[in-house]
């Protein structure tokens, strides 16, 4: 039975965006977004997960509809929204876990100290802590998006994460610029500033469940062996690679729903 639900949810002291649809009978896989993204940003890939799955998105604090931020995230705060979430829904069975990018970083800690409410992971682009030579450049960019917005930082925060060779497809592009531009830029600049002080590395040991992660060929922010070095530190973890880049959920999404559904669908 196809069923689909948006609202909104007060869990953890702050509002939520939220969407449960797809198969009501079936076992919940959870859909964690990018930095800068939202619960739409996995809309070309929902229907491959809705056939087998019930499929739980929601827009992090401080992104999409859900409650604005200013300061710095935490985060242990992203961790444990996560969990309310899942208790305001009344999802007490382990569930399927898929995240992106940052959202693979939030995706895996959530695991690392949930293992029992996790039954199966996927972490594409895996971000665990900033990186040591771009420290100084983010720092700046979060100061600049709060002085002068979005639209100034789009081309190059884009061009890093978003190159033209995954640009074939102009219309998937041209939507995700625009909506990323809608980010709220205190909100932005919160998470680029949690991201500073974000260090997952020695929760990865453990993560208990059986774990799919991929690298992307064309992603110069997290590449293909700094992915499978990551991925040696959780046992038992499977690394695959793909020809995608940062945000390969959002960037090549039929590929990416060939790669993980086959590992969600195993017993």
């Amino acid at each position: 039975m196809q069923m689909r639900d948006m609202k909104w949810m007060d869990v953890n002291g702050v509002s939520l965006r939220y969407e449960l649809s797809g198969n009501a009978g079936a076992p919940t896989v959870l859909l964690v977004h990018e930095l800068g993204g939202c619960l739409d940003s996995w809309d070309e890939t929902l229907s491959a997960f809705q056939q087998h799955f019930r499929v739980l998105r929601y827009d992090q604090r401080g992104f999409g509809q859900s409650e604005k931020v200013s300061g710095t995230l935490k985060l242990d705060d992203m961790v444990a929204d996560i969990a309310a979430l899942l208790d305001a829904l009344a999802i007490t069975s382990p569930v399927r876990v898929v995240g992106s990018a940052l959202g693979a970083g939030i995706a895996a800690a959530f695991a690392a100290r949930h293992p029992k409410r996790v039954s199966r992971l996927v972490i594409q682009s895996l971000v665990t802590r900033s990186n040591p030579a771009t420290r100084p450049h983010m720092v700046a960019r979060a100061a600049e998006v709060e002085r002068t917005g979005m639209r100034a930082q789009a081309q190059a925060s884009l061009d890093r994460s978003y190159p033209d060779v995954l640009r074939g497809d102009r219309s998937r592009f041209d939507t995700y610029r625009a909506r990323w531009i809608t980010n709220d830029p205190h909100s932005f600049a919160a998470i680029n500033r949690m991201l500073l002080e974000m260090e997952v590395d020695p929760e990865l040991s453990r993560i208990a469940c059986p774990t799919l992660s991929i690298g992307c060929k064309h992603d110069s922010m997290r590449s293909p062996a700094m992915v499978e070095e990551l991925t040696k530190m959780i046992p038992g973890a499977r690394y695959a690679e793909a020809d995608s880049g940062h945000f390969m959920h959002a960037q090549t999404p039929d590929l990416f729903a060939q790669m993980v559904l086959p590992f969600l669908r195993e017993t």
